[in-house]
Parts: structure tokens; C-alpha cells; sequence
């Protein structure tokens, strides 16, 4: 027996569908009504994508969602989940900044949560059997409730092509945008992060991305000529004031944004391994993450010890490598979270950085907490601080097994 028809005979009676207002979601909306029989409720996060969610709670009512959630999660997005994850400084594969991946965690959480609140035994999502976004639910969703089923159409119904959605959306009276008609140019997702572009037009990695794909960034070609210089003051690893103006998580992270777009700062052309085992090509901006990294490694450069620093960039990788894959709620992120964590105590302090033409570099830092000593480090008269022949007695303990080593392939070689 198949796991759809199994799935089959224990039909959901209700189901919070994570709903975006748009074309797909919009589908599964209706068949989830017509193939269940059951009960849908939708949930609108706002990341940060920048679009009117007003419309979605429109569509939601007209296709007879027996109740519907629109949230404002800005605030938590950064705070919970943004800002933990770039106090480890997290690329995945060497580049990526996890724009994508750090919002499903978030929106699974809320999917298990008003599923209990409103007494649905099943969530589902817009996610395809091709992608990571699958993962990324499921894994979240069977985290926080193992009991919860997962409700996946893009695994389960024939409607495999584009002709086939818009035939059922118009079957059943389904709103469709005229630009949704034909095939789309490519797919686009996006929160107060990043945007993520991939698909269509960008599926050949040898052509060069056309510049209508970007949305956040002007090009460095065509950003001001002027640097501009930023200060970003951190307390414990977090962000918390730009120019000596104290924000909140989602503001600062939506005030980096706009610096950053200004000066064409966070643009990503990237091929890059799924977990599901194929290669991917996506087109990432993330302006203001960018710019955080920077400011953030900078603070830390000055803050945090050498052994402390280099322990976490080791497992930086596998830190960064778990969420992409889908396991925030994972015991093992959480480990490594605390010790990220704290790594954080004394990363406070004040970072400038220049934009300029694409670019975002450190020039100068400052901190009550820093490590840094002048007077360890200056060229001139040191006044006793450091006596430089204890070097002496350093490097010959460090050479010792390189002698060793030296001497013992000579004798092997002679």
C-alpha cells in the first residue's frame, strides 16, 4: 500500500494549511476541501516579504477557510531565530546566508501551535517533493508534536504541471493572475532575510542572471559613488542600535537592509548541494545580513579569545549545514547553540563599516570588553609589557617534534 493511501484512510478532519495568498497554496486550499472533506484553516506569517497580506485574508475567506490566521512575526523572526544564527556566523557551503532555511522553523512552529489551539490533526504546506522546504516542515513539525500528520499535495496529487494547476484553479472559480497564465520566469521567496530566486530563466548555471531578478539591490555598477560609513553596536553577540540609535532586532535588521540594497551589498549567485542529493541554482540577496556578518565578525575580532573563536569557527560548518537541512529543533543544534551562546558574553562593542559599490568592510572597532592591547602590540617602546626573548624558549618547544621529524627522514633517506 502506498503512503498516500494510507495516508488516505485516515483522512484529516481538520487542517491548518500555511497559506501564502497565492496560486499554489491557493489550490491546495480547495484540494484540500475537495479531496479530504475536511476543514481548512490557513496561517499568513509576516517575515518580512514585503507584500499586503490583506489579500490573502480576502482570497482565504472567498474559498471558504473555516478560519484564518495572519500574524506579524517580524519581531521573532530576528530575535529567535535570525540573531542566534548569525551569532555563529553561519554560511552554508562556505556562502549562504540561510534566508530560506531559518523561516521554516518559525512558520512549522506556529502551524503545530494554532493546530492545538484550534484542535486540527494535520498541518500542510506548498512545499514540492523536489526541494528542501519539505524537509524543513516536517522535520519541525514532527519536532514539536510527533503526533501531528503532515499533509504534502505536491507528493500526493497528479497535478504535476503547470496547465493542470491553472485547469483546477479555473475549474473551481480560483482566482488567477494574468502574469500566472503562462509559465513563470522564475519562483521567488523572500522574508525580512533575504530574497531567493530560483527556476526557469535560472535553471542554465552557465548564463548570467538578468538584472530584473534582483530586487533588493541596485547594482554595484550603479550604486553611489560615495562610501557610506555604518556603526553597529552589538551587546552579547546581537545587534541592538545603528548610529548610535537603539532598535529592535526587526528594525535593525530592515534599516541594514536598506543600507545595503542602496549600496548593492548582498547579492549571492550560488549552485548549491540539497539534502534531498541534487544541485541547485539560486539567486540570493541578503543586503542587510551581509552587512551583519561583517559588522559581527568584526566585533568579535577584537572581543573574542583565539582558542574560543577558532573552536567556533570549526563547527560553524555543521552548525550552519543542521538548519539548512531542517534540523532547528534538533538536539544537537541546540548543543551547539549553547556553546555558541557562550562564546557571546563579552562580544560587545561598537563596529564600523564602509559600503561602498557592492562591498561591506570593517575599518575600525571599538569595546569596554576588548582583548586588544596597544601597548602588547605597538612597534615602539613597550615599557616592559612584553619581553620579547621569552620567544626564544616558545619556539624552540614548537620546532622540538619538527626537529625530530627532520632529523629521523634525513637518517631515512641517507
Amino acid at each position: 500500500m502506498s503512503d498516500a493511501k494510507a495516508q488516505r484512510m485516515t483522512a484529516p478532519k481538520k487542517v491548518v494549511l500555511a497559506y501564502s495568498g497565492g496560486l499554489d497554496t491557493s489550490i491546495i486550499l480547495k484540494w484540500l476541501q475537495t479531496e479530504y472533506d475536511c476543514e481548512v484553516i490557513t496561517f499568513t506569517a509576516d517575515l518580512g516579504q514585503g507584500e499586503e497580506l490583506e489579500p490573502a485574508r480576502k482570497k482565504a475567506e472567498m474559498m471558504g477557510a473555516t478560519n484564518i490566521y495572519i500574524e506579524d512575526l517580524r519581531e521573532e523572526f530576528v530575535r529567535d531565530f535570525v540573531f542566534p544564527m548569525f551569532r555563529a556566523n553561519a554560511l552554508y557551503e562556505g556562502l549562504y546566508l540561510l534566508g530560506t532555511s531559518i523561516a521554516r522553523p518559525l512558520i512549522s512552529k506556529r502551524l503545530v501551535e494554532i493546530a492545538a489551539a484550534e484542535g486540527a490533526d494535520a498541518v500542510s504546506h506548498g512545499a514540492t517533493g523536489k526541494g528542501n522546504d519539505q524537509i524543513r516542515f516536517e522535520l519541525a513539525a514532527y519536532a514539536l508534536n510527533p503526533e501531528i500528520k503532515v499533509v504534502a499535495p505536491w507528493r500526493e496529487w497528479d497535478l504535476g504541471s503547470r496547465t493542470k494547476l491553472i485547469d483546477f484553479a479555473e475549474k473551481h472559480q480560483i482566482p488567477i493572475a494574468k502574469d500566472k497564465r503562462g509559465e513563470a520566469p522564475f519562483s521567488v521567496d523572500a522574508n525580512l532575510l533575504h530574497t531567493s530566486s530560483e527556476g526557469k530563466i535560472l535553471e542554465d548555471p552557465a548564463e548570467e542572471a538578468p538584472e530584473h531578478v534582483y530586487q533588493r539591490t541596485v547594482s554595484p555598477e550603479a550604486a553611489p559613488d560615495t562610501p557610506e560609513m555604518v556603526e553597529i553596536t552589538f551587546e552579547r553577540g546581537d545587534a541592538v542600535a545603528i548610529n548610535g540609535e537603539m532598535m529592535s532586532p526587526a528594525t535593525i535588521l530592515t534599516k541594514l537592509n536598506e543600507l545595503g540594497g542602496k549600496h548593492g551589498v548582498g547579492r549571492l549567485d550560488l549552485v548549491e548541494n540539497r539534502f534531498i542529493g541534487m544541485k541547485s541554482r539560486g539567486v540570493y540577496e541578503t543586503p542587510g545580513g551581509t552587512v551583519l556578518l561583517e559588522a559581527h565578525r568584526g566585533i568579535e575580532q577584537i572581543t573574542l579569545d583565539s582558542g574560543a573563536g577558532h573552536l567556533k569557527d570549526s563547527i560553524m560548518p555543521r552548525y550552519a549545514e543542521l538548519i539548512y537541512n531542517g534540523f532547528w529543533f534538533s538536539p544537537e543544534r541546540e548543543m551547539l547553540q549553547a556553546l555558541i551562546d557562550k562564546s557571546q558574553e563579552h562580544v560587545s562593542g561598537t563596529v564600523r563599516v564602509k559600503l561602498y559599490k557592492g562591498s561591506v568592510t570593517t575599518v575600525a572597532r571599538w569595546s569596554d570588553e576588548t582583548l586588544y592591547s596597544e601597548e602588547h602590540v605597538t612597534f615602539e617602546d613597550d615599557m616592559g609589557a612584553y619581553d620579547q626573548s621569552d620567544a626564544q624558549g616558545f619556539i624552540q618547544l614548537n620546532a622540538l617534534r619538527l626537529k625530530l621529524l627532520a632529523a629521523r627522514n634525513r637518517k631515512t633517506k641517507n
